[in-house]
C-alpha cells in the first residue's frame, strides 16, 4: 500500500489546516501518533447525543417502561456508537487534516446533533424520522471521505475504499426505505439494517487491512470512555442536586452518591489498568475489540442513567421498587466489568486469582441488587475492593517478577 511521507510525519496540529492534499494512508507504525483537536471536538459533540439517550433511558426506567426504554436506548446508542467508530478507524488510517477533511468531519458532527434532537421522539413515540435523518447525514459524509480515499489509492486499496463507500451507501438507502415501512414491519427490518452495517467493514477489508494505528485507536477509545464516564458523573450530580433542592432528603441520597462515585472511579481504574494497543495486531482481534466497545460505552452511559433512577427512588419519585431501581445501576455495572475483562484484562492477567477478580466482582455487584436501597453503596464498595485486589495482585506479581 502506498504511503505519503508528509501524511506520516508527526503533526503539531496547527490551527490553520495544510493545503488540500491526496488522501493517502498513514504509516501504521508512525511514532507519537495522538488524537487531534478535531477528533476531541468530535468526541465531545457525540457525547451530547450519548447524554440525550441516557436521560431518556432514565425517564423510561423510572417509569417502569423497561421494554421501550431498553429498545430505544439500544437503537439510539448503536447509531451514535457506529458512526463514531467508523470515523475513528477511518481517521486513524487516512487523516490528512486539510480543509475538505475538516469540513466533512464538521458535517458529521452536525448529523449527530440532528440525531440527538430526534432521540426523545424515538423514545416517546418510536418516531425514527429525525434520528434516521441525522444518522444518514453522518454516514453519507463518511461515504464522501471513502470516495476521496479511493480517488487517491490504487489497486486493492482502492477497491477496499470503494467497497466501504458502496456498502455504507446501500445501508443508508435501506434506512431511508425503512421510514416508509409499516410500523409493524420495523421490528424485523431494524435488526437486518444493523447486521448490514456491521458487515460492511468485515466484507470491505477481507483482502486488505486499512492502515489504522494501534496506539492511536487505543487512545481514541480510551478518550471516549473517559468522556462517557464524565457524562455519567455529571448526570448523577445533576440528579442529586435536583433531589436535594426539591426534597432536602440528603441522608437518603448520600449512600447513592458515594456508591455511584465509587463505581465510576473503579470503572476508570479498571479500564485503564493495562495498555491494550499491543493486543491489536490483526483485523480479527481489532474487530472483536472494537465491536465489543458497544457494550463498554453503552453500559458506562447506562450507569449514569441508573444512578438518576436510584436518586429518584431514594426521594420516592420513581414508580418502581427500590430493588428494581438498584438493578438499573448494578446490571450495567456488571456488564461493564465483564466486557472490559473480556476485551482488556484477560489478555494481561496471569493466574486464577487475577483472572477471576472481574467476573467474580460482576457476580457480587449483581447480588447487591437484592439489598434494595443500600444496593448502590454496596456495589460501589465491591468495585472498590476489586480495584484494591487488583492492585495487590499486580504488586505481588511485579515483586515476584523482579525476584526471578
Amino acid at each position: 500500500m502506498a504511503s505519503d511521507p508528509a501524511a506520516a510525519a508527526p503533526r503539531s496540529h496547527p490551527v490553520d489546516p495544510p493545503p488540500v492534499r491526496r488522501m493517502l494512508p498513514r504509516d501504521r507504525h508512525e511514532p507519537h501518533r495522538v488524537a487531534t483537536p478535531l477528533e476531541l471536538f468530535f468526541d465531545l459533540c457525540f457525547v451530547v447525543a450519548v447524554g440525550q439517550a441516557g436521560r431518556e433511558l432514565a425517564h423510561s426506567l423510572a417509569a417502569g417502561d423497561y421494554g421501550a426504554g431498553g429498545t430505544g436506548y439500544a437503537l439510539s446508542f448503536f447509531a451514535i456508537w457506529w458512526a463514531w467508530m467508523n470515523f475513528t478507524w477511518f481517521a486513524s488510517a487516512y487523516d490528512v487534516d486539510d480543509v475538505p477533511y475538516r469540513v466533512t468531519t464538521l458535517v458529521q458532527i452536525a448529523g449527530v446533533l440532528i440525531l440527538a434532537a430526534g432521540v426523545p421522539r424515538l423514545f416517546a413515540t418510536q418516531d425514527l424520522s429525525l434520528a434516521i435523518t441525522g444518522y444518514v447525514v453522518m454516514r453519507l459524509a463518511m461515504v464522501t471521505q471513502w470516495l476521496r480515499a479511493a480517488a487517491s489509492e490504487q489497486g486493492t486499496a482502492r477497491r477496499v475504499a470503494l467497497g466501504y463507500a458502496a456498502g455504507i451507501t446501500l445501508c443508508q438507502i435501506g434506512w431511508v426505505v425503512m421510514l416508509f415501512l409499516p410500523h409493524g414491519a420495523r421490528p424485523y427490518a431494524i435488526p437486518v439494517g444493523v447486521l448490514c452495517e456491521l458487515a460492511v467493514p468485515v466484507v470491505a477489508e477481507l483482502r486488505l487491512r486499512t492502515s489504522w494505528h494501534p496506539h492511536h485507536i487505543a487512545e481514541r477509545y480510551g478518550l471516549f470512555t473517559l468522556i462517557v464516564l464524565g457524562e455519567t458523573v455529571a448526570a448523577a450530580t445533576v440528579a442529586v442536586q435536583s433531589a436535594v433542592d426539591e426534597h432536602e432528603e440528603l441522608g437518603r441520597l448520600v449512600p447513592v452518591a458515594i456508591g455511584g462515585l465509587l463505581i465510576c472511579f473503579a470503572a476508570w481504574w479498571i479500564y485503564f489498568a493495562r495498555p491494550v494497543h499491543d493486543h491489536l495486531r490483526s483485523n480479527r482481534q481489532a474487530l472483536v475489540w472494537g465491536y465489543g466497545h458497544y457494550l463498554v460505552f453503552g453500559s458506562a452511559a447506562a450507569i449514569g442513567a441508573g444512578l438518576e433512577v436510584a436518586v429518584e427512588s431514594a426521594v420516592h419519585q420513581a414508580h418502581i421498587s427500590e430493588t428494581a431501581a438498584t438493578a438499573t445501576v448494578t446490571v450495567p455495572t456488571a456488564v461493564f466489568l465483564v466486557t472490559v475483562w473480556f476485551l482488556h484484562s484477560r489478555h494481561t492477567k496471569r493466574g486464577v486469582v487475577a483472572q477471576s477478580l472481574a467476573p467474580a466482582g460482576a457476580v457480587l455487584v449483581l447480588a447487591c441488587t437484592a439489598l434494595g436501597g443500600s444496593g448502590v453503596l454496596a456495589a460501589g464498595l465491591v468495585c472498590a475492593l476489586m480495584v484494591a485486589g487488583g492492585v495487590l495482585v499486580h504488586g505481588r506479581e511485579s515483586r515476584h517478577g523482579i525476584a526471578r
